[in-house]
């Protein structure tokens, strides 16, 4: 609700003033009109001093109607014998099912991401299972899976690094862990092997380097060994990071040496 208020001063500055005083507002809460200006007059005869309309906010009264009380439930009344034998209620657990006997190392990785994924208020089961080539895997299933693997597996490859740092932290022996999100990694190693022979067939047939879209080191790392031998190419990684790609060069074959070779006569 917009009020006015209308007050006259000796200036107008005067005036400006004592109508915020008067409110207990600032100059900036307020809109200021000029009706009247101040004149001096002379020698003090006729002067006329400044009238000035000052408009705000005011809030908008509101009158609330008395909550009414709910009647409190009407509690059953027990007998001695019900009251010995009720049992307290035990609270649920949100925890995780962890393994019985759990190593450290993994009570310590599913204690991390419980925490994380409950920040991120994503509920997901944690599976932990050792590498064959040294090193755990853990990988996630649930709904909202889409939200934890992120944009390429951007989001899953930040999982990962605070994963390894928190766990390995301050620990002599360094343990890689691999998370992975409802198998994404197996099936996007999938994906990058076609691809990166399908651009090794392109590179061949045209005799030419092709380049292949920006990926991260883990997306990059899958390409050269995939082509690492293949026949007729090599691969090299240019430009900076997050811009970072693998290109695929073509190599000529090797010309067999045609030259006549010499004899020795006895």
């Amino acid at each position: 609700m917009i009020k006015t208020l209308e007050m006259r001063g000796k200036t107008e500055e005067l005036a400006v003033a004592a109508a915020l005083a008067k409110l207990g507002m600032d100059r900036d809460e307020v809109s200021v009109e000029i009706l009247e200006r101040a004149k001096s007059g002379f020698l003090g005869i006729g002067a006329v001093p400044a009238l000035i309309r000052v408009s705000y906010e005011a809030p908008d009264e509101i009158v609330e109607a008395p909550k009414r009380e709910k009647p409190a439930p009407k509690q059953e009344k027990q007998s001695p014998k019900q009251e010995k034998t009720r049992k307290p209620e035990k609270p649920q657990s949100t925890a995780p099912a962890a393994a019985v006997d759990e190593p450290a190392d993994y009570a310590a990785i599913r204690s991390f991401l419980s925490g994380l994924l409950k920040r991120m208020n994503v509920e997901a089961g944690i599976e932990i299972r050792p590498r064959e080539k040294g090193g755990v895997t853990v990988n996630l299933t649930g709904e909202g899976m889409g939200a934890i693997i992120g944009r390429r597996g951007e989001t899953l490859d930040a999982i990962q690094h605070l994963t390894n740092y928190v766990v390995n932290r301050g620990s002599d022996k360094r343990m890689h862990i691999n998370v992975d999100a409802e198998s994404y990694r197996s099936k996007r190693e999938e994906s990058l092997t076609r691809l990166a022979e399908k651009m090794a067939e392109k590179a061949i047939k045209y005799k030419r380097s092709m380049a292949l879209e920006p990926m991260n080191s883990y997306e990059r790392h899958v390409i050269h060994t995939a082509l690492q031998n293949y026949e007729g190419v090599t691969t090299s990684s240019t430009g900076v990071e997050p811009n970072r790609r693998v290109v695929v060069s073509y190599v000529k074959p090797e010309q067999p040496d045609n030259k006549p070779q010499s004899r020795e006569w006895a």
